[in-house]
């Protein structure tokens, strides 16, 4: 398959002088058109970085990154961005947060009525097929951070995006809630046929939802190792326990702890424990 999102030696580089900070070093990264690809690492390893990078939020110092065949120097309709604070606009409804992305050029003079009623319609399909027809005219502060991030995404793809880019926007959830959104965007992208990069700082997750999990390391950020996902296409909660997820998931762990150094530190923290006796000094 071709790429439809390309990383080509991207460097980010944030201050000068003595603050300057290398955030991100020699990022080369190719994403087939479909994919669902999950970044994970140490913080500090420079994923929310690459993801606004990708994002055209920020503007990359070296390197060049192309979405959709063309070069990304700032946001554009073929990216769609999800955060993890869901950023709703508190003073409009569900509907018309969703709607908000197709109203922007909705009074443009090229714009029909045939788009402002394809527009309606699109965004009739996203409230249901995210199972927010209940609450379509509740305002953000009535719904749970579940519910929220539901309308966070719905608004996402209601441009029709080829590349959605999602930063640990499960994080504030509770894990049951989490569960129900790990299906639910796994559907909902099988469904509209996009491309997914997704940053977070649960391995499980990243296995769970990622054909492949990029793993990068920090100081500079950078790409370590990429591992695929040896799990079929169509998964549930229960091949969590398979030897192959819990295998991927304790390598994955294990070369986190190499490259960020907290194994080192645990050692450290094993040997001061054996050098005072058995019992624990931290107890």
């Amino acid at each position: 398959m071709s790429s439809v999102l390309s990383c080509r030696a991207v460097g980010k580089v944030f201050g000068s002088g003595r603050s300057r900070v290398t955030a991100l070093e020699n990022v080369c990264l190719e994403i087939a058109h479909g994919e669902f690809v999950t970044l994970v690492g140490a913080s500090g390893c420079g994923k929310s970085t690459l993801l606004r990078t990708l994002a055209g939020l920020e503007q990359t110092t070296s390197g060049q990154i192309d979405a959709a065949g063309a070069p990304v120097t700032g946001p554009c309709t073929d990216l769609g961005m999800v955060f993890q604070n869901y950023s709703l606009y508190p003073w409009l409804t569900v509907m018309q947060n969703i709607k908000f992305p197709r109203q922007l050029g909705v009074h443009t003079r090229d714009c029909t009525s045939g788009d402002v009623e394809a527009a309606s319609g699109r965004a009739d399909a996203l409230l249901h097929v995210m199972g927010l027809d209940n609450v379509a005219s509740a305002y953000p502060s009535q719904l749970s951070g579940g519910m929220q991030q539901r309308v966070a995404i719905a608004r996402a793809l209601m441009t029709r995006p080829r590349i959605l880019l999602m930063d640990e926007p499960f994080g504030a959830l509770d894990v049951q809630t989490r569960e129900v959104m790990h299906d639910l965007i796994l559907h909902v992208c099988s469904l509209e046929g996009c491309t997914v990069v997704f940053v977070t700082h649960d391995v499980e997750e990243a296995i769970y939802l990622g054909q492949r999990v990029v793993l990068m390391a920090p100081r500079p950020g950078r790409i370590d190792s990429i591992y695929g996902v040896p799990l079929p296409a169509v998964r549930s909660q229960e091949i969590k326990l398979t030897p192959e997820f819990r295998q991927l998931r304790a390598k994955i762990l294990d070369r986190i702890r190499e490259t960020s150094g907290l194994r080192t530190d645990l050692e450290l923290l094993h040997k001061l424990s054996r050098s005072n006796g058995a019992r624990d000094p931290l107890l």
